[in-house]
């Protein structure tokens, strides 16, 4: 395998990991870009070892996640009763194109942080002993001691469980709805507000349909309050799934406010929740600006060539649609 760009930040020139991937994602330890596994499903004794990993971590959704925690410069599957520090996440075997998954997600995200300045979860791709790539994030609610911040999501936030409103509770409501949760929970939801909106711009421009109620959460702080956590699960879904523009059933807003353009809806969402007309403006023009830059690191992503095609067209037909804000 030729690796000419760093599976962390995607900077050129690096057949491994960078020093500031590596100083980000694994506490500036020397950790290789190989895994010393092979890929799951594809030999008996290390996909036992994987299956119970699976038992072990409490991390919802339909992509198999495996807990590893990082041993002096190795990273290797916990065993009973360990804390993890980071999360791996293999191809899955769900949606088309399925192989471009783990690189989709580090792509996203590393063009949230790198281009737009949204706080994320840690991340980089890694590889399989057979080059299978897989997605490996550091957990952002776990101190380096191993104890665990408190954090809690959306649907917990909304007293939303399979058992109140069925199989399909994390996408039910609008996007509205986590305002007001964020007002009642979050002292210094004020602060927080532009943050989720932009995330919440994000998530349209880069066609994440996925983006439910357990994909939003809010952490504790050393001071003992809460914020919005980094955020994390960023992802163009539509080149694996035909999904709709928003994960939540009713969209951003409720039905009776949303009859108007996808443009129009997030400057009602803005008066919705409060926002400064300058904030507002502010954050719409950043998510305007740096095309050549979001075209750039898709370039020297690890998609390959026809879903890195795919991926920019999805990011240009998008970003015409939120113009209109400007227009």
């Amino acid at each position: 395998m030729t690796i000419d760009h760093c599976p962390g930040t995607l900077a050129e020139g690096f057949d491994t990991y960078s020093r500031p991937c590596l100083k980000r994602v694994f506490d500036g330890r020397k950790v290789s870009h190989l895994l010393p596994y092979e890929a799951p499903n594809s030999n008996r004794q290390t996909d036992k070892l994987f299956e119970d990993n699976q038992r072990r971590i409490s991390i919802s959704g339909v992509q198999e996640k495996f807990s590893v925690v990082l041993e002096k410069n190795k990273l290797r599957l916990i065993k009973e009763g360990e804390q993890g520090t980071h999360i791996l996440k293999p191809i899955p075997h769900i949606g088309k194109k399925s192989d471009q998954m783990p690189a989709n997600e580090h792509l996203t995200m590393q063009i949230a942080r790198q281009v737009y300045n949204i706080e994320t979860a840690e991340n980089a791709l890694i590889f399989f002993k057979n080059e299978a790539p897989a997605y490996i994030t550091k957990r952002f609610d776990v101190e380096t001691d191993g104890s665990k911040k408190a954090k809690e999501d959306f649907a917990t936030l909304a007293g939303k469980t399979p058992q109140t409103h069925g199989e399909h509770y994390k996408y039910e409501g609008n996007y509205l709805e986590l305002f007001h949760l964020m007002k009642k929970f979050l002292p210094a939801y004020r602060i927080e507000t532009p943050k989720l909106f932009k995330i919440l711009v994000f998530n349209y421009l880069f066609s994440n349909g996925d983006a439910h109620l357990k994909n939003f959460a809010i952490l504790e702080t050393p001071m003992g309050d809460h914020r919005l956590s980094p955020a994390y699960d960023l992802l163009n879904t539509r080149i694996h799934v035909d999904d709709s523009n928003f994960a939540l059933d009713e969209g951003l807003l409720p039905k009776s406010m949303a009859q108007t353009t996808i443009a129009g809806q997030f400057q009602i969402l803005a008066e919705q929740v409060e926002m400064k007309p300058g904030q507002f403006d502010q954050i719409i023009t950043g998510m305007l600006e740096n095309s050549e830059e979001v075209v750039g690191m898709t370039r020297s992503s690890f998609l390959e060539e026809s879903t890195k095609r795919n991926y920019i067209q999805d990011y240009q037909y998008r970003l015409k649609q939120l113009q209109k804000l400007k227009s």
